[in-house]
């Protein structure tokens, strides 16, 4: 992928908070398309192996939540993150990790990864299919 090239349109299976329901989880499924994500803005979307993993979670996620007044100076819009993980664990991935400006994206199936052709093996880590 480059910049300014056509992303593929893929829907991605979201829990969103919604307030109107009570309990410990006022989360409600929603599907995002990745026009609804993307479309009309300028964003940046990285993709990494795996929610809570080390370098993940110690560089990439925090290197691009604090770089985010940085980028945003420069037109960016958004910052997404997106995994071959559900959305439950991105949701508290991003939580664990006290994100607050980059939003994640699940991709669960691997569905948008494979059609950007980073889908790669990695069973040789435990991990099965990833980005």
């Amino acid at each position: 992928m480059f910049a300014g090239q056509k992303l593929p349109n893929v829907t991605f299976r979201t829990r969103v908070r919604d307030e109107s329901i009570e309990g410990p989880n006022p989360f409600r499924w929603q599907d995002m398309s990745t026009e609804d994500y993307f479309a009309g803005k300028r964003v940046i979307l990285f993709s990494l192996p795996g929610a809570f993993t080390p370098t993940c979670s110690t560089y990439q996620l925090p290197g691009f939540e604090n770089g985010f007044e940085d980028f945003a100076a420069e037109g960016i819009e958004e910052i997404y993150c997106m995994s071959v993980n559900d959305s439950f664990v991105m949701n508290k991935w991003a939580e664990a990790q006290g994100i607050n400006n980059v939003k994640v994206i699940p991709d669960g199936s691997g569905e948008f990864t494979r059609k950007v052709g980073m889908l790669v093996d990695k069973d040789n880590l435990g991990f099965g299919m990833r980005s």
